[in-house]
């Protein structure tokens, strides 16, 4: 395990993704994205997912210079066309639409279309939390999660973030996945050369495993909860976009703008994975003081968490957490100490180094 400032290592992320292509303020969005992912510990999420994104660049699967587009708008809603952006540069661009929407119209509400992998989604939640609104942000991708009672994916492990302000506290911050536990903790594992725990996804046969590098499938969380959730995302972010992710893998077609009247059979016995990375997503703020005053709101979110902290513990345990707690303590901890990586990482980082010319963080 190496340990690294996390200003160095955002400076080498943004220097990494301009040699790659993007413009360097889109490469200052993706680099603040990933950092951090990484210093709330939500490492999944974080520079492990460099050499990936590269990758998918290099493929031409994610786009460096994307032409982001506006296709429909109302004074409460937008329609954007992200042309396989890398997710952070689009949604950052969405997140400050939607707040000058629900300042006017009480409520933003944008759907996202064709755009790249957003990192983690309470970046963008909290971004909107913090400017007074309730943020909510969730997504749909191609199948990789099992539904309830499959054995092959059907659905996508797509997550939900949900933020709110407070006065005292840091605002609630919910980011989850619907699936047991997000994709990205099996590249972690992977790069820690550690199994998973079971119930976490099955293999590529349909079986339960403990292997990060024989996953087929992830599992839902709660059954039919998790995967009843994920296709709702589905309904909500991709189908009403005009752009489905998971009908496409079902009836064994690319995925593509919308068609009608095509009936067809599923093809195979296995689903397979999209050749490209491609997801919707929603992103919406509301305006609190619309409905009440803001600053009693806070107030209230302040109580309800003391009250809930403040409740009997089970046996076990010493803590009662809220939703984005343990994150924002790592966040203090890491952001004076430093960002530690597994060797997996480091190792993987030295090869971006080496091949885009990039002088590594001092410690790696």
């Amino acid at each position: 395990m190496k340990v690294v400032a996390w200003e160095p290592l955002k400076e080498f992320t943004k220097e990494v993704f301009t040699r790659a292509g993007m413009p360097p303020a889109d490469a200052e969005a993706e680099a603040g994205a990933l950092i951090w992912a990484n210093l709330r510990g939500v490492d999944s999420h974080g520079v492990l997912r460099i050499p990936w994104y590269l990758d998918n660049i290099e493929k031409g699967v994610m786009n460096p210079k994307p032409n982001i587009q506006v296709i429909k708008e109302t004074p409460a809603t937008v329609l954007v066309d992200a042309d396989r952006a890398l997710g952070p540069v689009v949604t950052i661009k969405v997140v400050n639409m939607v707040v000058e929407k629900a300042k006017k119209m009480g409520i933003g509400w944008a759907l996202i279309r064709s755009l790249t992998h957003q990192g983690a989604l309470g970046y963008y939640s909290q971004m909107m939390a913090e400017k007074g609104m309730a943020g909510i942000v969730f997504v749909s991708n191609p199948p990789n999660m099992a539904p309830f009672g499959a054995r092959v994916p059907g659905v996508h492990n797509s997550p939900i973030a949900i933020s709110v302000p407070a006065k005292r506290h840091r605002p609630l911050n919910l980011d989850m996945a619907t699936s047991v536990v997000a994709g990205g903790k099996l590249w972690l594992a992977v790069d820690k050369n550690m199994p998973i725990p079971e119930g976490w996804a099955l293999d590529k046969e349909g079986n339960p495993t403990t292997d990060p590098k024989n996953v087929g499938a992830l599992l839902p969380f709660g059954g039919p909860k998790g995967s009843g959730l994920a296709m709702m995302f589905e309904c909500l972010a991709s189908v009403m976009s005009g752009n489905p992710v998971v009908e496409p893998v079902l009836f064994g077609r690319e995925v593509g703008p919308s068609t009608e009247g095509k009936k067809e059979q599923a093809v195979g016995e296995r689903l397979q994975y999209l050749p490209k990375h491609l997801q919707n997503s929603v992103v919406a703020a509301i305006d609190i003081g619309t409905f009440t005053d803001l600053e009693s709101y806070k107030e209230h979110i302040d109580n309800l968490i003391d009250g809930i902290k403040a409740l009997p513990k089970a046996d076990g345990f010493s803590e009662i957490f809220v939703p984005g707690e343990p994150e924002e303590r790592t966040y203090v901890e890491r952001s004076k100490n430093g960002i530690p990586l597994p060797e997996g990482t480091v190792k993987n980082l030295r090869g971006v180094s080496e091949k885009s010319g990039v002088k590594l963080p001092a410690g790696l």
